[in-house]
């Protein structure tokens, strides 16, 4: 049996420079699918979809807002050749209603042990509407490897640069941040999976560099101080979401190849300048997460916070504009206070202005967003900054004898102000 496993594409954000991660809800799906079906994975931001073939059904899996109007286009086509679609992902929950009218099938929640069903009842001609899943999470114990040997890996490189693979280490998690729908997604409870199993998928995985997707790893000491001591053997470089503010926690990230964290940057508090020395100080560097248009921004509150972000020496930074995405506490106030100025979901970036904001017109706001970028980015552009960070990735990797030439590659490469590649 064919399974063909589609990943729509979405736009990236205006002024970032563009490169592509192999994705990581359609690897961990794959890996819950039964034996006996053949998977074929397409990644339209990567490669087109095929014009030939006749898989014997169809996955869309969708992560963003941003993907669900292509993911319900595709899924119109190939239910029109009479081949059906089961929709699943991160994007499939947060707009299930709408995607069931684009969809044979709907899954919701997570997929470990619960595949069999679904495609046992496609054989069966009696697929379901709703695979409904929500909220009742498989034991972590439960969670293997992902399928990663679905993926073309020639095509997620930058530059002759080998990008990093993602991986996860937990589900779920204990904050409930004002813009964030992760806690409607995968519950209040922090789940982390045994550091043993998160291990042996680490080392077995063909790339020197990870990126630990976790929401944040500051959530318990204990295990975060296990995970890093059991990966220090490893030599992976990676990056992830906060780290425990702790020193004895940092120096363990460090000794585990921490290379670089995202860190929301909210204000130009002394605790935010702080934080990034002590990662700083521990060898580790900082991409900035800004999110620009809260209800606190005014128009020289956001200029003196990229005056901020440069003197603290943020090693990169991504801007992104406030957006209400459905099940967030955002999108619960902004629609009860009818500040949303459009439903396309098309328009739902994070590069564009979608609502009314408190302090200025939203087409201020739209400007603001330029002038933040331009501004950070004014002494040193964005991909020579990127080939700083991943120079410094390189020595470290010559120095501890896990460089591999093959997943360079920039020496001989010039960039930026040194010359375009």
């Amino acid at each position: 049996m064919k399974f063909r496993l589609i990943y729509p594409r979405w736009k990236k954000l205006e002024r970032q420079t563009e490169f592509h991660l192999p994705p990581h809800g359609p690897v961990v799906f794959a890996a819950a699918l039964p034996p006996g079906w053949e998977v074929e994975f397409i990644d339209e931001n990567v490669e087109p979809l095929p014009a030939d073939g006749s898989p014997d059904a169809v996955g869309i899996s969708m992560m963003l807002t941003a993907q669900v109007k292509r993911g319900w286009e595709i899924a119109d086509d190939y239910r029109r050749r009479g081949i059906p679609v089961i929709c699943g992902g991160i994007g499939t929950m947060l707009h299930a209603e709408e995607t069931a009218k684009h969809a044979d099938a709907v899954f919701l929640g997570e997929a470990e042990g619960r595949m069999e069903q679904v495609l046992g009842d496609l054989q069966q001609g009696r697929l379901k509407p709703l695979y409904d899943h929500f909220g009742a999470h498989p034991p972590t114990e439960a969670i293997g490897p992902a399928r990663r040997d679905i993926l073309n890996r020639a095509l997620y490189n930058y530059k002759g640069i080998q990008m990093v693979d993602l991986v996860h280490a937990s589900r779920g998690c204990r904050f409930n941040c004002y813009p964030c729908c992760v806690s409607y997604l995968g519950g209040r409870q922090f789940r982390p999976r045994p550091v043993d199993k998160v291990i042996a998928e680490m080392a077995a995985i063909d790339n020197n560099r990870l990126f630990i997707v976790d929401n944040s790893l500051a959530q318990d000491r204990a295990w975060e101080l296990d995970l890093f001591r059991e990966m220090i053997p490893l030599k992976k470089k990676w990056c992830c979401h906060p780290i425990e503010e702790d020193d004895e926690v940092l120096d363990l990230a460090a000794q585990a190849g921490a290379w670089y964290v995202y860190q929301a940057v909210f204000d130009t508090s002394d605790r935010i300048r702080d934080r990034i020395k002590r990662y700083h100080d521990h060898g580790i560097a900082v991409e900035g997460t800004v999110l620009l248009g809260l209800d606190q921004h005014s128009e020289d509150g956001i200029k003196r916070l990229i005056d901020f972000l440069r003197e603290v020496e943020l090693d990169l930074a991504e801007f992104t504009i406030l957006t209400p995405f459905p099940h967030t506490r955002t999108y619960e106030e902004f629609e009860r206070d009818n500040r949303i100025l459009t439903h396309d979901w098309d328009a739902y970036t994070a590069d564009r202005v979608v609502f009314q904001p408190r302090q200025m017109s939203p087409e201020r706001l739209q400007e603001l967003y330029a002038y933040a970028w331009d501004t950070f980015y004014r002494d040193e552009p964005q991909n020579y900054k990127m080939f700083k960070l991943f120079k410094r990735v390189i020595e470290r990797e010559k120095e501890d004898g896990s460089f591999r030439p093959r997943q360079r590659s920039l020496a001989g490469r010039r960039f930026g102000r040194e010359g375009e590649a």
